[in-house]
């Protein structure tokens, strides 16, 4: 299987993140009353997975034996569990897609996944995953990276935490990401400089939709 073959031949390293999503809930919600497609926070996270892309191309790239391929369009495969397995279609430039068409997208994606209709052109192509076990409770997790591309989020829920702003002690939403990182194509620097980017996108999250 691919994902054995992933985890034994790629030399992954991992980068971890906390996140405040006070703003982004707060957008979601507006955006929300405003429009007729319910817009799920993993929709406003794969804006945020391209809007980095554009600001990061380092990884947007695959490896092959033979090349490092630096991809022009953002193309991003999002992880959809289904009881006849796991699936990664792929939305093609996301940079270039409204919230709306995002929010469409992944919804089509994830009805087709469980009915056993997604296009096998549909399971191709990407140089980026984004899985989610949010929903699930899971708080914090490491996914495999899905050859042959560079890297995946792994995204786990939302929790209410204490959080220190401007010197005093309140609550606010939390949110943990680890990107798994393909050494091959990325060194450790750009990782870091990607994950640094979407943690300020995620907090200044009006620049997503940019």
């Amino acid at each position: 299987n691919r994902l054995t073959e992933s985890k034994t031949t790629v030399p992954h390293f991992y980068l971890r993140a906390s996140m405040k999503v006070d703003r982004l809930m707060a957008m979601r919600a507006e955006l929300n009353d405003d429009s007729k497609v319910r817009i799920s926070v993993n929709d406003l996270l794969i804006k945020a997975i391209a809007a980095t892309h554009i600001r990061v191309p380092e990884l947007n790239v695959i490896w092959t034996p033979d090349a490092v391929v630096q991809f022009a369009s953002v193309d991003i495969s999002m992880a959809v569990a289904t009881d006849q397995g796991l699936f990664t279609p792929t939305l093609r430039s996301v940079e270039n897609m409204s919230i709306t068409q995002v929010a469409l997208t992944t919804k089509d994606f994830a009805q087709r996944a469980r009915t056993g209709s997604l296009r096998q052109n549909e399971l191709e192509g990407g140089s980026i995953s984004i899985s989610n076990l949010g929903m699930f409770g899971v708080e914090d997790f490491a996914a495999i990276i899905n050859p042959p591309q560079a890297s995946i989020l792994a995204v786990g829920g939302i929790s209410t935490e204490p959080v220190v702003v401007n010197d005093q002690l309140t609550t606010g939403q939390l949110m943990r990401a680890t990107l798994s990182v393909d050494h091959r194509p990325v060194d450790g620097a750009n990782g870091a400089r990607w994950l640094q980017e979407f943690v300020t996108l995620i907090e200044s999250p009006s620049k997503i939709l940019a």
